[in-house]
């Protein structure tokens, strides 16, 4: 029986898992943003978003772990240094899966992923629309009609 076993192993072993999930995290850190399938894009984000929220505290053990993970001292640096000033203030959510559709040759479902504060066209806050309403013909009719009689008056 498999209960309670909803990790997705993506059809690869643990140790290919594991380096591959560790090569995206690096290319994320490091890019901001990468283009990927929908499934492996799940999986990263559970990856990463626990490194990132070590990274909040910047202590050498907590380097060494993220280390640990990541194998890429340059990912390490960028994280603790630039990525956490942006994002320090987050309590969590840092990254976002941006549907694309699907690939042309297996049709599979791709996607962005990119971490959350570094996309300037979702940090732009949208303009306040007016509010709408509904009118009623009603009532735009009896608008329109003092302003005939009044015209036909002159």
């Amino acid at each position: 029986m498999r209960h309670n076993k909803k990790f997705n192993h993506l059809g690869r072993t643990n140790t290919h898992r594991n380096a591959m999930l560790s090569n995206m995290a690096c290319s994320l850190i490091k890019h901001k943003r990468i283009f990927t399938t929908v499934a492996k894009a799940k999986a990263l984000r559970k990856f990463v978003e626990p490194l990132i929220t070590k990274s909040k505290e910047d202590t050498t053990h907590s380097r060494r772990v993220v280390f640990s993970n990541l194998q890429d001292k340059y990912a390490v640096t960028e994280l603790f240094k630039e990525v956490v000033q942006k994002i320090g203030d987050r309590p969590g959510g840092y990254t976002r899966i941006l549907k694309t559709g699907n690939r042309l040759g297996d049709n599979a479902a791709m996607c962005f992923i990119e971490l959350v504060d570094y996309n300037e066209n979702m940090l732009k806050e949208a303009p306040k629309k007016a509010a709408k309403t509904r009118r009623s013909r009603k009532k735009s009719t009896a608008a329109e009609a003092p302003a005939t009689e009044e015209q036909a008056a002159e």
